[in-house]
């Protein structure tokens, strides 16, 4: 990237982060706080940059910053909306910022395919990386982190002690955060659709395997 390029991306950053902060986001979620809009950011720089691919970055600068800009709790009726709710906002607001024109349709596709719930296909490279930078954010440490933390917003049990891993009952991630692992988080990097997005799911994956090999060791009574 050039040094013009970088300019106008940092300037865009700048503007991107006052024009959120004078709207004053903020709920109850704060898995989906302005921490989660910059960290996704620099994920989806490190896919770019291992991806090596052809991409607009202001399109994903501004995709990561805005994808969530609307957030409705995961037991909500319309939670399947919420990133397509999300991207008529994020029209509205670049508009008004005065955000190229002729990529605010690339960027409002990348927030409304974002989500998992929506089931809405990316179709453009921007979107693809939008959508595994995203969806890292479920995986490793701080995906394990999240899913405690929404579980517990959400009043669910941390696990069942008698058959934590549901060998013998169906799994129930209404129930239980345990079983949101396998429900939905181990399969997400299957659903990456970056080589590199894949690689770095595949390994944070692992790393949730790991925790709930551990689990299973403490729940034995062994710690060591």
């Amino acid at each position: 990237m050039s040094n013009s390029s970088s300019d106008i991306l940092s300037s865009w950053e700048q503007k991107i982060i006052a024009w959120l902060q004078s709207m004053h986001h903020d709920h109850d979620d704060h898995s989906h706080d302005f921490s989660h809009f910059q960290r996704v950011w620099k994920t989806a720089q490190q896919i770019i940059d291992l991806e090596q691919v052809s991409v607009n970055p202001l399109v994903v600068l501004a995709a990561c910053y805005f994808h969530d800009i609307v957030v409705l709790p995961k037991d909500h009726p319309e939670r399947s909306r919420a990133s397509s709710l999300a991207a008529l906002k994020t029209r509205t607001c670049l508009e008004d910022m005065g955000f190229p024109a002729e990529l605010i349709d690339n960027v409002c596709h990348s927030v409304a395919s974002h989500s998992y719930s929506a089931g809405i296909a990316p179709e453009t490279m921007e979107a693809k990386v939008v959508q595994d930078a995203d969806r890292m954010e479920a995986l490793g440490a701080i995906g394990l982190a999240r899913v405690f933390y929404t579980s517990g917003l959400l009043r669910r049990k941390m696990f069942d002690p008698e058959d934590p891993l549901a060998e013998h009952r169906a799994l129930d991630d209404r129930e239980y955060a345990l079983d949101h692992f396998q429900v939905k988080l181990l399969k997400l990097s299957d659903t990456m659709q970056t080589s590199a997005g894949r690689r770095m799911a595949e390994r944070n994956s692992e790393y949730l395997r790991e925790y709930m090999g551990k689990l299973l060791k403490e729940l034995e009574g062994d710690y060591s």
